[in-house]
């Protein structure tokens, strides 16, 4: 993998991890993630002005995607305020890649391979270590609704991986991105919203396209596999950062469990 890959696939794993360790410690979480969606949206919209293109093929998954962000968005705040990111974000992130490889295999007809398989079980056995460190208030909650987060995410993943194909990707997300910029705030009440509105929340809206451009950066130069593993480096960031920023306290089996999620998701990505 090329220097310049590593550097903004791992850049990218950092903004991810970092926007949602914003929001996770927000005084109103809901209200700052009203606030971080329309900055991400108001602040992206000239560079995706410059870039427009999306077919009329593209309409359908763009509808059905925004529809699951918006669900997504919800019950993300939610577990936030239940749970410790340090177990939200690694079952989260760890469970969507295993999901999207069941139903890729149960229902698209893909094959598998033994590192997917092991991949797997590494991330399983993660996901147990991650559940056993940290508070037991709320874990049960939190682990429920991360697990409700991974299927949204891989949901959203496997529309999004045809609907991508008939637009340019960065109109693609603002355009998914929209719906939740608009509904959420509605949600939550417009005044919470903007009371919300704060350099961080502004940073943390920024940094939601901005991992996703990297990203898209990184694929130009090198391949999905290898960016994918890097990128998902976030779960580790995440943890890490759970204890010093949120004062979560996040013991060695925490990490060790964040650590083999990571390593799984590794060898589902590359195998």
């Amino acid at each position: 993998m090329p220097l310049d890959a590593f550097a903004l696939a791992l850049t990218a794993a950092g903004l991810h991890a970092g926007w949602n360790l914003i929001l996770a410690g927000a005084a109103d979480r809901e209200g700052s993630a009203a606030a971080a969606l329309a900055c991400a949206v108001v602040l992206f919209a000239p560079v995706v002005a410059a870039t427009w293109r999306v077919e009329s093929e593209a309409w359908p998954f763009i509808v059905a995607s925004t529809a699951l962000e918006v669900v997504y968005v919800v019950v993300l705040m939610r577990a936030y305020a239940r749970a410790d990111l340090s177990l939200v974000y690694p079952v989260s992130r760890g469970l969507a890649p295993v999901f999207v490889l069941c139903a890729s295999v149960a229902f698209l007809g893909f094959g598998t391979s033994v590192g997917e398989v092991v991949g797997v079980g590494l991330v399983g056995g993660g996901i147990v270590l991650v559940r056993r460190g940290g508070r037991a208030a709320g874990a049960r909650t939190g682990f429920v609704l991360a697990v409700l987060i991974a299927c949204l995410i891989a949901t959203y993943t496997l529309v999004d991986r045809y609907g991508v194909r008939h637009a340019n990707p960065l109109s693609y997300v603002e355009l998914i991105l929209l719906g939740p910029a608009v509904a959420y705030p509605l949600l939550v009440g417009p005044r919470r919203a903007w009371a919300a509105l704060r350099v961080p929340t502004a940073v943390a809206g920024v940094s939601m396209l901005g991992a996703y451009g990297l990203t898209l950066a990184a694929l130009r130069l090198a391949s999905a596999a290898s960016v994918a593993a890097v990128r998902e480096s976030s779960v580790v960031i995440a943890v890490v950062l759970a204890a010093p920023v949120l004062r979560e306290p996040v013991g060695r089996r925490r990490l060790a469990g964040a650590a083999l999620v990571v390593a799984g998701i590794a060898l589902i990505a590359v195998f």
